[in-house]
């Protein structure tokens, strides 16, 4: 009976708190008694809270989530605009590119356009490969008659004037050669600058104008002008297409300021047109040693030293160094030196 009664007292203090567990798990409230302090109120208290804390956080997290999804929308609101001044700018883009593919395309166009031969024109073509070849079968044969002198006298005074020759390319400005020459080869650089301004004149069925500094050399300054400017205008207009000035540094120093009517570079008042000057230099020969600049600079010192001599009174009409550095830069555009030639005729050229 105490076995049996102990453990049935045993059993009756146990079985209250595990119902107290079962009710506190169901969340079913139960008084305690009152004699006895209620040690599970504080523990649903704390349940309660974490849950009430818990429902808070997760309707945090909801609202959270929902501004989340409703900022795509926001994004998506002001896009358009974003894209209108993206499409904008593309556009002003757009135009500044074409607008400089234009202005490049258009000046190269004109370009190629006039220097393209005519293809439309069978008789125009057809005369520009007969002065053509007729130009230069005559300066095949001067170069097997000068055989002295140097190979880029030949290419660059047959590249040069047959620019001149080819119809289809624009003529901005005349083509001028200035040949110099040693005291030895005088005749030579008579003879030859003579040939090559007549096969220049009869490719193209016309005459040469031959203007001789030696004749001119004691007449006035003011009178001499005149009469070349005379002698180049008519022979131009007549349809001559080429004149030499044979030895260029015996004209009076102020007369050869009308070659800059007749040699600028933009306002010449014949550009179709080709004009040779010779220049005899002091010295007895030119060393073949020489580069082509070195020959331009001997010629300019040498007219320098000719044209702008102290003695000489300086007037309007007079030339000085400014005229002269003008005159120098229009006539400088390919500066040749010719060799001595033996089996020249004594009188006269071939």
């Amino acid at each position: 009976c105490l076995l049996t009664g102990s453990s049935s007292i045993y059993f009756l203090q146990e079985n209250p708190i595990k119902e107290k567990a079962k009710a506190y798990d169901s969340n079913e409230p139960e008084k305690p008694a009152a004699h006895q302090p209620n040690i599970y109120t504080p523990l649903k208290e704390r349940k309660a809270d974490f849950i009430e804390k818990n429902q808070e956080h997760h309707s945090t997290t909801s609202q959270s989530r929902t501004k989340f999804r409703d900022q795509p929308s926001i994004g998506k609101q002001s896009q358009p605009l974003a894209t209108n001044d993206g499409e904008s700018q593309s556009g002003f883009h757009k135009s500044w590119t074409l607008l400089l593919v234009l202005l490049i395309s258009v000046p190269l166009l004109y370009v190629l356009w006039s220097g393209m031969p005519s293809l439309l024109d069978g008789t125009l073509s057809s005369r520009d490969t007969q002065i053509l070849e007729a130009f230069r079968a005559r300066m095949k044969k001067l170069k097997n008659t000068y055989q002295s002198q140097d190979p880029n006298l030949w290419k660059r005074t047959h590249v040069f004037l047959e620019k001149h020759l080819n119809a289809s390319h624009l003529h901005l400005e005349p083509a001028i050669l200035l040949f110099t020459a040693g005291q030895e080869a005088e005749k030579a650089l008579r003879c030859l600058s003579n040939e090559i301004a007549d096969a220049f004149a009869f490719s193209q069925n016309a005459t040469t104008i031959k203007i001789n500094g030696a004749d001119k050399a004691i007449l006035d300054s003011d009178i001499v002008k005149l009469e070349v400017d005379n002698e180049l205008s008519s022979g131009f207009r007549e349809g001559k297409k080429v004149a030499v000035v044979h030895r260029f540094e015996l004209l009076p120093a102020g007369s050869t300021l009308i070659f800059y009517k007749y040699c600028d570079h933009e306002n010449a008042a014949f550009k179709d047109v080709a004009l040779l000057l010779t220049v005899l230099l002091d010295e007895q020969s030119l060393r073949k040693s020489l580069t082509l600049q070195e020959v331009e600079e001997k010629v300019r010192d040498f007219l320098w030293a000719k044209f702008t001599s102290s003695d000489v009174p300086s007037t309007y009409n007079s030339m000085d160094t400014d005229k002269l550095s003008g005159l120098w830069s229009r006539i400088s555009h390919l500066v040749l030196p010719v060799w001595p030639e033996k089996g020249l005729p004594m009188e006269g050229c071939t």
